[in-house]
């Protein structure tokens, strides 16, 4: 399967200008959505930099700026596990359009007990999932007012080994932590394929893409301080990993060329190139479980009725722009 586009070679270190663009990164004040903005900036883009935390927010855009002249960005705050609040918050954005939004934002628990939103969900799904579902909705008015929007769903790896229980999606009966975030992401990346199938069929130019970083460590990531420090004997500890997977900053390229790439489609997967872990980013196919329509649809339904919405209703037809 071809990777890149026929005509020029997809450089990571030379992305193409994206200015007069506009991209929302959930997120973005930390990991991997630190540097997806920190290099989107670097492309002229204005970057919306959506977090509960103020100040992790403010640290996050003074680290970018250190390393980004000129550098354009906002923050807008976003709590992805209070579903009522998303609505306010687009209202509020001051945005009359939006040419991406990275789904990026999430919460990964290491040991039990069991946590749920504002809303009763459990705590993983209902943020990584659930939050940015119904976000998807609000914001559809701003990505339908650009020609070619764009909605940009950060996966994991994780996902590959999971499957969705449909009679119990939100770990009610047995609840293990790193499964539980596996399926989340596993949930997250069927909305993403679902979405695009959705978005073709209401005849809407925006894309829904998936992408995911492989295998993203804290060691092997740069130091962006405040936001990320690497310690000496943490780089030196996960150098024989670096044979595998890589660090956040490079984990970060799959996003960032799903969100610029224009030879990138709806409904495509973009991870790292060596064996879906590390390297430079290319389009990969579709797992079986991912692609299955029938459990994606019954996901649907019911992130619909556990959201009080559906994100497919505020996207515009192809016809209406």
């Amino acid at each position: 399967m071809s990777s890149a586009s026929p005509s020029r070679a997809w450089d990571v270190r030379r992305l193409p200008s994206a200015e007069g663009r506009t991209v929302l990164v959930t997120g973005g004040n930390a990991g991997i959505g630190y540097f997806v903005a920190e290099q989107l900036a670097a492309t002229g883009a204005l970057v919306v930099l959506g977090s509960r935390n103020a100040a992790k927010a403010d640290a996050a855009m003074a680290a970018i700026r250190s390393r980004v002249a000129g550098a354009r960005l906002r923050h807008l705050p976003l709590d992805l596990a209070d579903l009522s609040s998303l609505k306010t918050a687009v209202e509020g954005s001051g945005l009359d359009r939006l040419d991406a939004v990275v789904h990026n934002a999430g919460v990964a628990l290491d040991h039990p007990p069991r946590r749920v939103t504002a809303d009763g969900h459990e705590l993983m799904f209902g943020t990584n999932h659930l939050g940015h579902f119904a976000l998807t909705r609000w914001l559809a008015p701003l990505l339908s007012a650009t020609p070619a929007g764009r909605v940009v769903t950060v996966g994991s790896f994780a996902a590959r080994s999971e499957r969705l229980d449909p009679d119990d999606p939100q770990s009610t009966r047995d609840y293990r932590p790193k499964r539980t975030y596996g399926r989340s992401k596993l949930a997250q990346m069927c909305f993403g394929f679902e979405l695009d199938r959705r978005l073709r069929a209401v005849g809407s130019p925006v894309l829904s893409v998936v992408a995911h970083p492989g295998g993203a460590l804290d060691g092997l990531t740069p130091s962006r301080p405040p936001v990320h420090e690497t310690k000496r004997g943490a780089r030196l500890r996960a150098l024989p990993a670096g044979l595998l997977v890589q660090g956040k900053e490079a984990g970060a390229w799959p996003v960032v060329r799903a969100v610029l790439d224009p030879d990138v489609r709806g409904g495509q997967l973009w991870g790292p190139r060596i064996f879906g872990l590390r390297g430079a980013p290319r389009r990969e196919p579709v797992p079986a479980h991912m692609a299955d329509e029938t459990a994606a649809a019954r996901l649907w339904r019911l992130s619909c009725e556990l959201t009080g919405t559906d994100p497919c209703l505020g996207f515009s037809s192809r016809q209406a722009l």
